[in-house]
């Protein structure tokens, strides 16, 4: 973004503990190349996951370098993979409970959590607010805005299915992280795009992550892609 430019209402992006750090990534890139402004939260297990995933230790201080080796690094863990763009998105800690977010008078077009783990799934559809992620979660559903929860689990036990029912009976639009094959995948970035696509098709966000059904059986294996 420019100097002087007048940023866009931010998409919130809520990164949770569950495996799928990959899936984070790849929908801040497509919010990114979207054109869209991006407000991150990582929350404290995320951290520990990201590390044991990729390599990368996401620190406060050093968080616009660390979200570059981020965003650069490929599904299969290949560094500098894509081109990584951050100059529209801005972090905030999960522990800042004052963060612009957390209140409803914050202008965001809505919110992603990406991966989504059980225990922020009930986090967010019990109300209980524990950190910036939970409480912008909450905010973002009683603004009545977008929110897109992608629980990263299985198998899912009856009290999830029950938070999730809740979570849809709320509002928010729950997308599992659930590759289909239909795309013609021949490598583990194309799953990935996959589902950070359906995150960003349920946000209404234009993106070319996949290619898209169009109702010719075999065209998976033809696709060349």
């Amino acid at each position: 973004m420019n100097a002087g430019e007048k940023r866009r209402n931010p998409w919130i992006v809520g990164v949770s503990g569950a495996s799928g750090t990959p899936y984070a990534a790849a929908v801040l890139r497509g919010l990114l190349e979207a054109g869209e402004s991006v407000d991150l939260i990582v929350s404290r297990a995320s951290r520990l996951t990201l590390l044991d995933e990729t390599g990368i230790s996401f620190r406060d201080a050093h968080w616009r370098d660390d979200l570059r080796s981020w965003l650069a690094m490929g599904a299969d863990g290949k560094p500098d993979t894509f081109e990584a763009r951050t100059d529209d998105v801005r972090y905030w800690p999960a522990g800042d409970l004052a963060a612009g977010p957390s209140s409803g008078s914050y202008p965001a077009r809505g919110m992603l959590i990406v991966p989504a783990s059980t225990a922020c799934v009930a986090g967010v559809a019990l109300g209980l607010s524990k950190d910036l992620l939970q409480r912008t979660a909450g905010v973002t559903l009683k603004e009545r805005r977008p929110l897109v929860v992608s629980v990263r689990e299985t198998p899912l036990n009856g009290q999830t299915l029950r938070h999730l029912v809740t979570l849809d009976d709320a509002g928010a639009s729950v997308v599992p992280a659930s590759p289909a094959f239909y795309a013609g995948a021949t490598h583990i970035q194309d799953l990935v795009d996959f589902v950070a696509g359906r995150v960003l098709d349920a946000a209404g966000v234009p993106h070319t992550l996949y290619r898209r059904w169009k109702g010719g059986l075999g065209e998976a294996r033809t696709a060349g892609i």
